[in-house]
């Protein structure tokens, strides 16, 4: 029998493997009412292209903690296609560059990556949620409003990284908080000569927790609110 906080609603971490399709408030809004709480938090959300982690923080316990649990560093793998740049930089975006794609070398990328490693500035995507005004950036790009670029500044390290076809370049990357792959994969293109999207991206690791154990949210609304009960990860 799990612990439970004094008001009876559960309290942890609940690991999610997050299928494409969904948005992470999507997620958090089934387990609400599977879990029959709305005390539900998370460590860093995903889009709704994207696949892997993705960490729910139930109950007061354990939502009073998020702010500890988003500044984790996280791991992702993602596939960037080269020739065609969209609007969100990834594929759920309309495209608005074309070029053509260089004939590229492994040495190519890994010299390309190596500019991109360490402390770097980034481009925040037009399509996201940061906030000017207090409205969502993808807010005002849906109104078609103008915006001035942001950037910040991150940590990133590139632990693997390949040519898997002329067009195609398949990393994985070890980054802090704040990160966007998408903006990675953006300057990625541009050191390439080129420009680019992200075709595919997977979250598999938030500081110490991994997407291998991970429920498998394709289930989860089939699931009952004991059997979430029992992966919990009492804090």
């Amino acid at each position: 029998m799990l612990s439970k906080t004094c008001t009876n609603s559960p309290a942890g971490l609940l690991l999610i493997d997050k299928p494409s399709g969904f948005s992470s408030h999507d997620i958090i809004a089934i387990s609400r009412r599977i879990l029959g709480t709305k005390k539900i938090g998370h460590s860093g959300t995903l889009d709704p292209m994207a696949t892997g982690l993705l960490i729910l923080l139930i109950g007061r316990e354990a939502t009073k903690r998020q702010e500890e649990f988003l500044k984790l560093s996280k791991v992702y793998c993602a596939t960037l296609t080269l020739g065609q740049e969209t609007d969100s930089w990834d594929a759920d975006g309309e495209i608005i560059a074309e070029k053509e794609v260089p004939a590229l070398s492994q040495t190519d990328v890994e010299k390309a990556a190596q500019k991109l490693s360490g402390e770097i500035e980034q481009p925040i995507p037009f399509f996201s949620a940061k906030k000017i005004n207090g409205q969502k950036m993808y807010s005002l790009a849906r109104a078609g409003e103008k915006m001035e670029r942001k950037f910040n500044r991150v940590q990133v390290t590139w632990t693997d990284i390949c040519v898997t076809s002329p067009k195609t370049v398949q990393f994985t990357v070890r980054c802090s908080c704040g990160t966007y792959v998408r903006a990675l994969g953006y300057l990625l293109a541009r050191e390439l000569g080129t420009v680019g999207h992200l075709t595919q991206l997977r979250r598999l690791q938030i500081g110490p927790y991994d997407v291998k154990n991970a429920f498998d949210g394709a289930q989860l609304k089939q699931t009952t609110a004991d059997t979430l009960y029992k992966r919990l990860i009492i804090l």
